[in-house]
């Protein structure tokens, strides 16, 4: 080969280093971001209490149950739903690795070695031993960016994975609170349920002495045995609500629901945490289902970048080099070669399918965008009436306060009045009733304002914040 009719190996690399040059001039992926009309200030602010704290990671130690904080740790630790989240985000991880992996030449590897024997009638036979080996090297120029749009939705999807995560560790966490409260409280009106059976049966003791007597009809007897049915008859449907609760407990625990149990049997250890509201634009980086919602835009975005980049050509770099010898299992006295390729391909008649990708990927960032929209307002709609929820409950329960207090001071009277005998036995049955329905009421208004509590957690996004990172944050804060 004379000299004039190679190419030098510094063109070489110059064309090599111009190619990857081009590559960075790949157009840049448009983000799409919908317009929302963001309020100033939340409808239900007036409900907002002074005393109004920031949403901390680990809220529902605010409820100030150690119980309650134990069994959140072991939800955390031991759900299957979490488990299930975890190993998504592994899955997109892997993807994503994946889809850079495109970024980078590919390159292999070969050897081959073999041993060949000709004869021709009349000659003596000839024995031919061969051994080469091979490297070579191939890669795709991204000059329109298609690899670079498809690597970005593989990271928007991991990202929204990411999130996807820790919105059902929110959704998990405020469940474990719920399924906690509603034992409690089915708890409580198993008592107060209790207790009023057993008045009801003092009662029908006494009404049932006094028709013996002949004070009392027959139509009082049977009016107080109802009432003692009824009261009977109240009792199994809230130990069922109570084992229900205890089962769906035990499952967002991870645990079989047979032999699950709390030891908390009232209120009377759990404070009401109130948190602090922040502004409403601020909640479109709090809350980590709206970021997926977004991370999901930006990858749609990314798959319709990638989409038009694909009605283009493809340009690759290919090269290889390799040793040859005459012998066999060696590469003694080698002979060498090298080559280096640009390749464009061009596929045909497959434009109009690529135009429709195209027009398909379009079409689901369209829906992505409404989807979004939808959520962000939905979302402030849970803020607004977990606000007001936990402002109106506050004021019933000043109020179930009072009505229990006036029961408590009835009571009271009615046991002076029976001592000094002015007043029946039936009198006092009756206001020991009261108080225990006003306990029962107290304690279910309770039971709303704590539920209103770990919903207006969960609607603030449980003190989770998008990382600084991300490239949706900076879009958020403008």
């Amino acid at each position: 080969m004379t000299h004039s009719s190679s190419f030098p190996w510094r063109h070489r690399l110059l064309a090599v280093a111009a190619a990857a040059a081009l590559t960075a001039c790949a157009t840049p992926i448009a983000t799409t971001r919908p317009d929302l009309a963001l309020p100033a200030t939340w409808a239900e602010a007036s409900f907002a209490n002074a005393a109004d704290r920031a949403v901390e990671r680990d809220w529902w130690r605010g409820f100030g149950s150690d119980e309650l904080a134990r069994l959140v740790d072991e939800a955390q630790a031991g759900s299957p739903d979490l488990r299930i989240a975890a190993e998504r985000v592994t899955q997109a991880e892997l993807s994503a690795r994946l889809a850079g992996s495109s970024l980078y030449p590919q390159l292999s590897v070969g050897a081959d070695m073999g041993s060949q024997y000709s004869r021709t009638r009349g000659e003596a036979g000839i024995t031919r031993d061969t051994t080469s080996a091979s490297i070579g090297i191939n890669y795709e120029i991204d000059l329109w960016g298609r690899v670079a749009a498809v690597n970005e939705s593989a990271r928007a999807s991991l990202r929204g994975s990411q999130y996807d995560l820790e919105t059902a560790r929110l959704s998990l966490t405020t469940g474990v609170a719920n399924a906690y409260f509603q034992v409690v409280a089915a708890r409580i009106q198993l008592d107060v349920t209790r207790r009023n059976l057993a008045i009801a049966e003092k009662l029908f003791s006494l009404v049932e002495a006094r028709y013996q007597n002949g004070v009392a009809s027959a139509l009082d007897v049977s009016q107080q045995r109802t009432q003692v049915l009824s009261q009977r008859a109240a009792i199994l449907p809230l130990e069922v609500a109570e084992r229900q609760s205890l089962s769906a407990l035990a499952i967002l625990l991870g645990r079989p629901p047979q032999g699950m149990t709390v030891a908390a049997t009232d209120f009377s250890a759990v404070t009401v945490p109130e948190p602090a509201a922040g502004m409403p634009s601020t909640l479109l980086v709090r809350r980590p289902d709206i970021a997926s919602a977004e991370a999901s835009l930006a990858a749609a975005d990314a798959n319709v970048a990638a989409a038009r980049a694909a009605l283009l050509p493809t340009i690759s770099l290919s090269g290889a080099a390799g040793l040859a010898s005459d012998s066999l299992l060696t590469l003694s006295n080698p002979a060498f070669s090298v080559g280096i390729t640009a390749s464009v391909l061009r596929s045909l008649f497959d434009a109009d399918s690529k135009r429709t990708q195209i027009e398909v990927n379009e079409s689901t960032r369209r829906q992505l965008v409404e989807a979004y929209r939808r959520d962000v307002y939905a979302a402030l709609k849970e803020v607004d009436d977990a606000l007001a929820n936990v402002g109106r409950y506050r004021e019933q329960q000043k109020t179930r306060e009072v009505i229990r207090d006036e029961a408590a001071r009835s009571l009271r009277l009615s046991e002076v009045q029976l001592r000094e005998g002015t007043a029946t036995l039936s009198t006092l049955l009756d206001a020991q009733r009261a108080l225990f329905t006003a306990e029962n009421e107290l304690a279910l208004v309770v039971q709303a304002r704590l539920g209103a509590s770990v919903d207006l957690f969960k609607a603030l996004g449980g003190g989770w914040e998008m990382p600084a990172g991300d490239p949706s944050a900076a879009r958020a804060s403008r």
